[in-house]
């Protein structure tokens, strides 16, 4: 079924780091949230279904399919990165329309879904402004809108929310939600703040030294008696 995820006896060695899964399976349109520490390998799993490191051992599977040796410009994955990942050089319509240009749309077919997803995230008046010139805020809904311009059906999101003040943080919250109702994708998004993952995610996977430890629902999340993750959650023996 689209936008599901499969991950079988992973193994990825990044330098002295190695990132081990056993078995993770993403439902379609499930919203999940990937939790851990700074260096715990949340990001190295993202990028791995995204196809950015070479699996050593094991295969990921989307909608079924093995993807293991699929480049990433051949997964049909919405990427949205921590700092954005913008071309400073290009207006924030080439910035959304960048990725349509290999996707064999005619100029006229990409000009006009361009112009529909700005006007769905309320950026239209941003088109022609480069991206050193709008806010935080802007900024994230035009990296979101050239994620979806290609209608992914699973949208994959590092952090997206680390660098926005509280109340911005907030109407992104609402936009995600949004998204998640209008296109109709399975979404998975690291970060490393519990609350966060437990407003959001239908599911939550606690990723420590590499190792997926458990996943659980928001509602189990403090309920843990494994130590390793009472303690990082804060919680007391």
């Amino acid at each position: 079924m689209a936008g599901s995820i499969t991950i079988e006896n992973v193994r990825v060695r990044r330098g002295s780091f190695t990132l081990a899964l056993n078995e993770l399976s993403i439902r379609p349109r499930e919203i999940f949230s990937i939790l851990g520490t700074t260096g715990s390998g949340k990001t190295v799993l993202m990028e791995s279904i995204a196809g950015a490191f070479p699996l050593n051992e094991g295969r990921i599977l989307l909608d079924g399919k093995d993807v293991s040796s699929l480049p990433i410009q051949q997964r049909h994955l919405g990427i949205l990165y921590q700092d954005y990942a913008l071309f400073p050089h290009l207006t924030v319509a080439e910035n959304i329309a960048y990725g349509l240009r290999h996707n064999g749309l005619s100029a006229d077919a990409a000009h006009s879904r361009v112009a529909d997803i700005m006007e769905r995230f309320g950026i239209s008046h941003l088109a022609d402004r480069h991206p050193g010139i709008i806010s935080g805020g802007e900024s994230q809904r035009t990296a979101l809108a050239r994620a979806l311009v290609l209608e992914p059906s699973i949208l994959l999101l590092d952090e997206p929310f680390s660098a926005l003040d509280p109340s911005t943080k907030l109407r992104m919250y609402d936009l995600m939600r949004e998204v998640h109702a209008q296109y109709d994708c399975t979404i998975v998004f690291v970060t490393h703040d519990f609350n966060e993952a437990r407003t959001l995610a239908d599911r939550i996977g606690i990723i420590l030294n590499g190792r997926m430890r458990v996943v659980c629902t928001p509602d189990d999340l403090f309920t843990q008696t494994d130590p390793d993750i009472r303690r990082f959650l804060g919680i007391k023996p």
